[in-house]
């Protein structure tokens, strides 16, 4: 990969991570070093964690696929071979799109997201998630996961947006379409837009009723189907019983736990996508 950036003509300087958490500092010191673009080799989470450090900077960012569903990577239509996409870098172009910001816990920690939220039911199958599986199995070790997450009762979200609230077992705020590297729930959203595509599952804890939403999302008729609730927004808040543990996901990584907020921050960030990304959503205005 980093022989065919320079082969590019890009002068690159490798910048490990020494540990959980670190990504954001690396990315700003470079930054204060004079670093013009912040690459990064991962998956979504790895792009997440770099994203503290270059919110409200001019320098832009680029996700090179190395992880798991890579959801950006399918989101901008670039690949997921590393190789490939770090050969055509050049051909990407800069626009400056809004992010993401959770607010969690009883002291409303914050952390920065660029494709999506969950709340609940994904959220606690990312918290449960088998490491060492992950690394084994890969997406495979999700859907085992998610297998077990239906085996229990799923706990009870309450959901305000404005004036309207929601009761729901599995929330999703989505700036993307894609969700999970293969599917597409939030299917009126994309990144070039100021606002969140949020869906609510009924708070239905049966295996048959996921079933059925599951078969509604791969035949492209979520929208018309009954139990999910699509919503565009700005903000919303969730909140659940104070004796129930309800967990928290953004870009595929644990963040916390309820009660949270999601908001929108303006034009937070330059990103290289391909021309042709932006184009389609450039000629195709917000539901």
């Amino acid at each position: 990969m980093l022989e065919a950036l320079r082969a590019a003509g890009h002068q690159v300087s490798p910048m490990p991570t020494p540990g959980p958490g670190t990504a954001g500092r690396v990315a700003r010191e470079a930054i204060e070093k004079g670093a013009d673009l912040i690459l990064t080799l991962g998956g979504d989470g790895t792009v997440n964690e770099v994203l503290p450090g270059v919110v409200h900077s001019q320098v832009p960012l680029a996700a090179i696929p190395a992880g798991t569903a890579n959801v950006l990577a399918h989101e901008l239509g670039i690949g997921t071979n590393s190789v490939k996409v770090a050969a055509r870098l050049g051909d990407l172009e800069p626009r400056r799109i809004s992010v993401g910001l959770l607010r969690h816990g009883p002291e409303a920690q914050e952390r920065y997201f660029l494709s999506m939220a969950g709340v609940g039911f994904d959220a606690h199958i990312v918290y449960r998630l088998n490491l060492g599986l992950k690394s084994k199995w890969g997406e495979l070790a999700y859907w085992a996961a998610a297998i077990k997450e239906l085996g229990r009762r799923l706990e009870q979200i309450d959901v305000q947006v404005g004036e309207r609230a929601f009761v729901s077992s599995f929330a999703l705020v989505s700036r993307v379409r894609n969700y999970g590297g293969y599917f597409e729930i939030a299917r009126r959203v994309a990144l070039p837009h100021d606002d969140f595509e949020m869906v609510f599952f009924d708070a239905r804890t049966t295996l048959p009723a996921y079933a059925k939403y599951l078969a509604a999302i791969v035949a492209r008729r979520a929208s018309n189907t009954k139990g999910m609730s699509f919503l565009r927004g700005a903000t919303a808040s969730f909140s659940a019983s104070p004796d129930q543990r309800v967990y928290v996901q953004v870009d595929g990584e644990y963040a916390g736990r309820l009660p949270a907020s999601v908001e929108i921050v303006p034009q937070a960030l330059t990103l290289l996508a391909p021309p042709e990304y932006w184009s389609r959503w450039t000629h195709s205005p917000t539901p």
